[in-house]
């Protein structure tokens, strides 16, 4: 067995996969246009530089959404992003393997919809098919992606980097062969430890910031805390973050039906006790192991039949709708569209899409007789 060494010329055609990576659907944005200008040299000093081991970050752009709800966003820049695209490619296949089945966010086949599939799977294989009372238990972790230690991340990142290693990765061949270990290594480090509120451009006016709690802020943490909402990287690391409490729920607390979409989770059993019992033992992992906090005033414990919410949509015995903070949303969103530009709202409707898929037809019409058309 040798080790892989990744050579210069193959970074090269990796950089040229991950900008078209990163720039797909964004080929009329300014930054890329501008970076495809001189596309092949500025992608060959970007491999000299990851090559070489100086690459720096570029500075990031900060600025306010306020749909879902109010969030602080950092957008890196372009260069930087495909980086990001490139440490994925290169590794997201080796962490999805070890993670279970019921995790859904960012894995390819296993979006919202699949984790809408699956907990219906679980109520009607615990209620044995709604016939028998069961519960459902959803814990909420406070202020995820700002509370994610990147000094306990990388440490895992690290050891699993570790122990893949000289695992089969497909036929005979170990992933030492075919995937440049220490070159990752290197990549994870730079990417998990960038700050980047460090020379950051403040895209947001000083107002919008007002009613974000100080606690949401990257400004106002711990340096150690906190990853940017949005890098690819940053998707793909918080699933690392919490699979180790994946693993503990399911191998330990032996929670058989149990899912989770980023950080929003749902446990269910027709023992309501079991899962009353559950919330100390996970509250007491994520604060020694993750060194993540409970918001013990969002913990719910819900009977099935009453309808259980999940990633935007209200499930209940035998069939599903959209949850109504799902068409507050929507709504809104459709009348600032129509607001903007009346005669292009068809462009935005794709975002209803998934009321197809549950019982909204009335919903549907209402939506479209409730825009508002501007007065001007």
């Amino acid at each position: 067995m040798i080790p892989y060494k990744l050579t210069r010329e193959q970074l090269l055609f990796d950089l040229f996969i991950a900008f078209y990576d990163a720039a797909k659907h964004k080929h009329s944005k300014p930054y890329v246009k501008f970076f495809k200008k001189d596309l092949y040299n500025n992608l060959v000093k970007l491999r000299d530089d990851l090559y070489d081991r100086i690459y720096e970050e570029e500075s990031s752009t900060c600025f306010i959404v306020n749909l879902p709800k109010k969030r602080e966003i950092f957008a890196a820049n372009f260069r930087d992003r495909i980086v990001q695209h490139l440490y994925f490619n290169y590794t997201h296949e080796m962490f999805e393997r070890e993670f279970i089945l019921d995790t859904y966010s960012c894995i390819k086949d296993r979006g919202t919809g699949f984790g809408i599939e699956r907990l219906v799977h679980h109520i009607r294989s615990e209620s044995k098919d709604w016939s028998i009372p069961c519960y459902a238990l959803k814990i909420d972790i406070s202020g995820y992606f700002i509370h994610i230690r990147k000094d306990i991340l990388l440490k895992i990142v690290l050891e699993d980097i570790d122990k893949f290693e000289y695992k089969i990765a497909y036929g005979d061949k170990q992933w030492c062969e075919i995937l440049d270990f220490e070159f990752i290594r290197y990549l994870t480090e730079k990417i998990v430890m960038v700050d980047p509120t460090k020379k950051c451009k403040i895209k947001s006016k000083k107002f919008e910031y007002n009613g974000l709690p100080v606690r949401k802020s990257l400004f106002f943490i711990n340096r150690l805390c906190g990853i940017p909402l949005g890098n690819i990287t940053s998707q793909l690391f918080s699933n690392i973050y919490l699979n180790r409490h994946d693993q503990f729920v399911k191998r330990v607390l032996k929670c058989k039906h149990y899912g989770r979409y980023v950080d929003d989770s749902y446990y269910i059993s027709k023992d309501k006790q079991f899962l009353l019992s559950l919330v100390p033992k996970m509250t007491k992992f994520l604060k020694e192991e993750l060194d993540l906090d409970v918001n013990q005033g969002k913990t719910q414990l819900i009977e099935v039949k009453y309808g259980v919410e999940f990633l935007g949509a209200f499930i209940k015995p035998f069939r599903i709708y959209a949850s109504n903070q799902s068409i507050r949303r929507m709504k809104l969103q459709m009348n600032l569209v129509a607001q903007n530009s009346y005669d292009k709202i068809h462009s935005n409707i794709s975002r209803m899409g998934m009321l197809k898929h549950y019982r909204e037809y009335n919903t549907t019409l209402n939506m479209f007789c409730d825009i508002k058309k501007p007065t001007h």
